[in-house]
């Protein structure tokens, strides 16, 4: 679809000011120091001290800060225009210095310069993207020779059901163009929004492929079978801060992590 990109940035410019007030992001706790990153995701950071950070698709950009206050060098950048404004005043409350950028991901080697030690992107992310080869392009157009990708993602296997869970709706492989009409938003299912949405399916194989083919080796792979966020219907938490849909229960993944880096030069 010509334009996606609109139909999606519309989408995601009306569910900032939502997500704000939502529990879902806890901005108070926020600025008070609580972190929004998740122990899948630390587990693989290691130490970013110091490290020159490029975060993808970034929302408005607790992430990017939570990595700033670790003592990152950070830059989240975004298709949402609202939810850049958002990210530069919150960074501005919780006093760190991260950079934000308003682009489309595909074009944002146009309007960006600079290389990174660690691209890093998380959970909702792939879904809004229809080609993942040009996804892992951008990915290894901004790594440093030797730097490192860090990715945690809803597992494919999650998205090919219908929102209540009870059966399958769509093909595991990106077979179509998924047009969908949401009411609500997952950060707050009742809020008063309704909008069009324009998303793709990605099979992890999809995925892989499309890293090992940009240069990029994969260094771990690990599949959840729970999700630390209660953004789905029906979502019921068994231990604290870890959800699973109760008619998936544990047998099958709900999230995925991988790591890989960009290939050194050969000589």
């Amino acid at each position: 679809m010509e334009n996606y990109l609109n139909i999606n940035r519309d989408a995601w410019n009306a569910k900032v000011e939502h997500h704000l007030k939502s529990d879902f992001y806890f901005v108070d706790e926020f600025l008070a120091g609580r972190t929004s990153l998740n122990s899948i995701e630390l587990e693989i950071l290691g130490e970013v001290k110091e490290k020159e950070i490029l975060h993808l698709q970034c929302h408005f950009g607790q992430d990017s800060i939570s990595l700033s206050r670790m003592g990152a060098h950070v830059t989240g950048a975004d298709l949402s225009n609202k939810a850049i404004e958002a990210a530069r005043d919150l960074s501005i409350k919780a006093g760190v210095n991260t950079e934000f950028i308003t682009s489309d991901l595909y074009e944002l080697p146009d309007v960006l310069s600079g290389k990174f030690d660690i691209v890093y992107t998380s959970y909702g992310t792939i879904g809004w993207l229809p080609d993942l080869d040009k996804w892992a392009d951008v990915i290894s157009h901004f790594l440093k020779p030797g730097g490192k990708l860090i990715f945690v993602e809803f597992h494919p296997i999650i998205w090919m059901f219908d929102e209540n869970f009870t059966h399958i709706k769509y093909s595991y492989f990106n077979e179509e163009t998924i047009e969908e009409e949401e009411q609500g938003t997952y950060a707050d299912q009742s809020a008063d929004l309704h909008q069009k949405s324009v998303t793709w399916n990605h099979p992890t194989s999809e995925v892989l492929t499309a890293l090992l083919s940009n240069g990029l080796q994969i260094t771990s792979f690990n599949e959840y079978d729970w999700s630390p966020y209660p953004c789905f219907r029906h979502n019921k938490e068994f231990e604290p801060g870890k959800y699973r849909i109760p008619q998936l229960g544990h047998k099958v993944p709900h999230v995925f992590s991988l790591t890989a880096i960009k290939k050194l030069p050969s000589k």
